[in-house]
């Protein structure tokens, strides 16, 4: 279970850990020792691990009690709590069963005890229990669910089952080694949770322009119509690739240096188009997405060329890049130097050629 959070006088805690028999407090201030002070609790966070605790141990026990399926450890999260269970399988209505079981002892208002016993005290063989900690001192607590479960326990818990208000299981997860993770959520996070998934029925009715009943039919259509126009989104870039190639090599004298820019294009654009131009004798410098922030870039023209440029093409643009057999590509951070880019291309280009 999770720690307390709270105030020693005007002083938050930030974490609370135990050392044997003590209590230890992190704080970000030094303490005067022998003062007075006033400690206030963060109810809140108290309340909501008493019942998702007490939750878990009516669960583990009605669920040995029902279909032999013992807990073999437990997660007590900040939306959700998980219980693994020593099965490799929990069918969907063994899970609806539980779930019925434990709310009906919710409302039998079952009353939840905390005792002491010695550490040698016979009793304790009897009591449910994971073992206890090597550094444990002192009597140990027992946590009494009457008439359902006795268990070991330092957490902190309801003093009646009324208290944990409801218990919803969310469903099974496949765990480690053979077994089987339980996920649920008791009190007011079931309370939480429904105020959170009407928001979102509520926005989605508002979007989809339907009742929430046919929501999932309404995204089906959307994500097919979506495909549709990806593919034809597709098939458009490829044409227009091509077009610009064969716009390029239609001039009469083609320049040894192009470069393009598009937001909507991808690597196969890029590749379409120096695969259609030709790289043995023009240099491209092709890049796609984000005018100004990240993106793609291809490099592509001699080989011998592109193997010099290819790295400091993708350091000027903040990137990352790998090249073989003319073609360097990789992804940029900084689009916006792609100015940089081609004066550094246009200045080897006149290297190259002196009197151009």
């Amino acid at each position: 279970q999770p720690d307390d959070r709270g105030l020693i006088g005007d002083v938050p805690v930030l974490r609370v850990t135990r050392r044997g028999p003590e209590a230890v407090h992190f704080v970000p201030a030094a303490l005067e020792p022998g003062a007075e002070v006033l400690l206030s609790l963060d109810w809140e966070r108290r309340f909501d691990h008493m019942q998702q605790h007490s939750g878990q141990h009516l669960i583990s026990a009605i669920a040995e009690q029902m279909f032999g399926f013992k807990t073999t450890s437990w997660e007590l999260g900040r939306q959700r709590s998980v219980i693994e269970l020593d099965t490799p399988l929990v069918t969907a209505e063994q899970v609806e069963a539980l779930e019925k079981s434990v709310n009906e002892k919710i409302r039998d208002r079952v009353p939840v005890t905390v005792r002491e016993l010695a550490a040698d005290d016979p009793e304790i063989e009897t009591v449910r229990s994971r073992g206890l900690p090597d550094d444990h001192v002192g009597p140990v607590r027992v946590v009494d669910i009457k008439g359902i479960d006795s268990n070991l326990c330092c957490g902190t818990h309801v003093s009646n089952l009324s208290d944990l208000q409801v218990i919803k299981l969310l469903g099974v997860e496949k765990g480690k080694k053979n077994k089987t993770n339980l996920v649920f959520l008791a009190g007011n996070r079931v309370l939480k949770s429904i105020e959170q998934s009407h928001s979102t029925e509520k926005a989605l009715t508002s979007l989809l322009k339907n009742g929430p009943g046919e929501h999932v039919e309404a995204v089906k259509r959307l994500q097919s119509s979506v495909k549709l126009l990806q593919k034809n989104n597709l098939n458009l870039l490829r044409d227009i690739a091509v077009l610009i190639a064969r716009d390029f090599k239609s001039k009469p004298a083609p320049k040894q240096l192009f470069v393009l820019h598009r937001k909507e294009g991808d690597s196969e654009f890029m590749n379409i188009i120096a695969n259609e131009i030709g790289t043995e004798e023009t240099l491209l410098f092709l890049t796609v997405g984000d005018e100004k922030e990240a993106g793609l870039f291809l490099l592509a023209g001699p080989a011998e060329a592109v193997e010099n440029l290819g790295p400091r093409v993708a350091e000027l643009l903040g990137g990352k890049g790998a090249g073989k057999r003319g073609r360097f590509q990789g992804k940029a951070a900084k689009m916006s130097r792609r100015g940089e880019v081609q004066a550094l291309l246009q200045e080897f280009i006149s290297h190259q050629n002196p009197g151009a």
